[in-house]
């Protein structure tokens, strides 16, 4: 008969009090130990190596959630998916009387130290290029700010009790996709008054829809991308836009009428919303001057670049920045259901490099993003050796690993070392992956 382990475990857990379930914690897994229902992300004991990958990109602080568990008892992932806050700590007392040694509960950070260390070795020598590890992309996204970054504020309202929500009204509500097509996307201004609410380009807020959901529980908040400058939506006053797609079906197809994407949708002019928030202090653009921006994405993951562009756009027309190169790449299905089609036409040729891909075109081949990179390799190649280059991905989560590929691609047809490349990018906060 097996002996009963009597060794002690600090197990990783999130707050799912304060979590907004965003999935910023499982995409930068490496080694799939997170995961979700609808209800909360939890963490698997037997799966997780405490490689702390996961928690720089947390924006409220949900992940660094510890518990002294038995580990030979440690929360299972059906409780973890039950909870609504986290479970109280053990006390030494009841530690004991769960069976664990005492030897074990005097040593226990001495030996936790050491766990970490090692599994941060670990998780360091896991190899990015290996197929079904999860890591290729998670490997090459930085976790730091470009160096040149403003100070960004977070966590200023937070997600535990109404209290600390702050309210916003609605100034404009406006659909930015052709009317008819199944992607109604629209671009929401918010106002905060007199209520301080400092943000920058590529932080996002959360929204607290009112109400219960059915099981009697407040809804959690739900994420969106900020989709204005830092001197807001209109400049000089306190306000900010978002970029929000209402959501009529999971991902599987089926009739779903998401939350809050339709609360957001149908608001109007005056309406009140809870936010919480601002969140986010690495997707964040450079500010020093001839920095490139390459940006990457999908749908309503054009938020934070519409974000930027409209910075580096203003700072233009004063006269008092000289920025460097600004390249987009845009895909959607078709140029209907893609968010400010229109206004991106009228942007001068010489400010910004467009580069649309359409995969439902009638009578057209499917084109992706990654198929415009692959045709603009050598201006990408280019971007690649600079160290004033930033590149931001952002849209739905199957669009990553093409994205890394195609640049893993551009850089080794123009007999460039990927490897060297993509932990630069990652090391000096120059590649940014925000994906959903």
């Amino acid at each position: 008969m097996a002996a009963t382990d009597t060794t002690i475990l600090k197990q990783h857990l999130i707050d799912a009090a304060i979590c907004i379930r965003c999935g910023a914690c499982e995409a930068a897994c490496p080694i799939d130990a997170i995961t979700h229902d609808s209800n909360n992300y939890v963490v698997s004991a037997d799966t997780c190596k405490m490689c702390m990958n996961c928690v720089p990109v947390c924006p409220t602080g949900a992940i660094d959630s510890w518990r002294l568990v038995p580990k030979a008892k440690p929360y299972t992932l059906e409780e973890q998916f039950s909870w609504f806050e986290l479970p109280e700590e053990l006390t030494p007392a009841q530690l004991a009387e769960a069976g664990v040694a005492e030897d074990a509960l005097a040593g226990d950070e001495q030996a936790d130290d050491a766990l970490q260390t090692q599994a941060q070795a670990e998780a360091a020598a896991i190899d990015p290029t290996q197929p079904g590890t999860g890591a290729a992309p998670a490997s090459y996204g930085a976790t730091i700010p470009p160096w040149s970054a403003a100070h960004a504020y977070t966590n200023l309202y937070g997600a535990r009790a109404a209290e600390k929500t702050v309210t916003a009204t609605v100034a404009g509500n406006v659909r930015v996709t052709d009317v008819g097509t199944e992607y109604d996307t629209h671009h929401i201004i918010l106002d905060f008054g007199t209520m301080p609410f400092p943000v920058l380009e590529g932080q996002s807020i959360g929204i607290v829809p009112p109400g219960t959901d059915e099981r009697g529980k407040p809804h959690f908040a739900r994420q969106y991308s900020i989709a204005s400058p830092r001197n807001g939506e209109r400049p000089g006053y306190n306000n900010l836009s978002l970029t929000i797609k209402r959501v009529l079906e999971d991902h599987q197809g089926n009739p779903v009428r998401g939350v809050g994407s339709n609360y957001m949708c149908d608001l109007k002019v005056g309406d009140k919303v809870q936010v919480i928030g601002p969140f986010g202090a690495t997707f964040l653009m450079p500010n020093h001057p001839k920095s490139n921006i390459v940006m990457i994405c999908t749908g309503t993951g054009s938020a934070p670049m519409r974000a930027m562009t409209e910075w580096r756009r203003r700072l233009r027309k004063s006269g008092k920045f000289e920025g460097g190169k600004l390249m987009l790449f845009f895909g959607a299905r078709t140029k209907e259901e893609l968010p400010y089609f229109g206004p991106l036409q009228s942007l001068p040729k010489d400010f910004i490099d467009i580069n649309f891909a359409f995969s439902r075109t009638p009578h057209q081949p499917k084109k992706y993003v990654q198929d415009a990179m692959r045709e603009r390799a050598a201006d990408l190649a280019a971007l690649l050796q600079d160290p004033n280059t930033f590149f931001y991905v952002c849209g739905l989560k199957s669009m990553e690993e093409g994205v890394v590929l195609a640049l893993r691609d551009v850089a080794q047809g123009a007999g460039l070392n990927w490897d060297e490349i993509g932990q630069r990018l990652k090391k000096e906060g120059r590649l940014h992956l925000e994906t959903y």
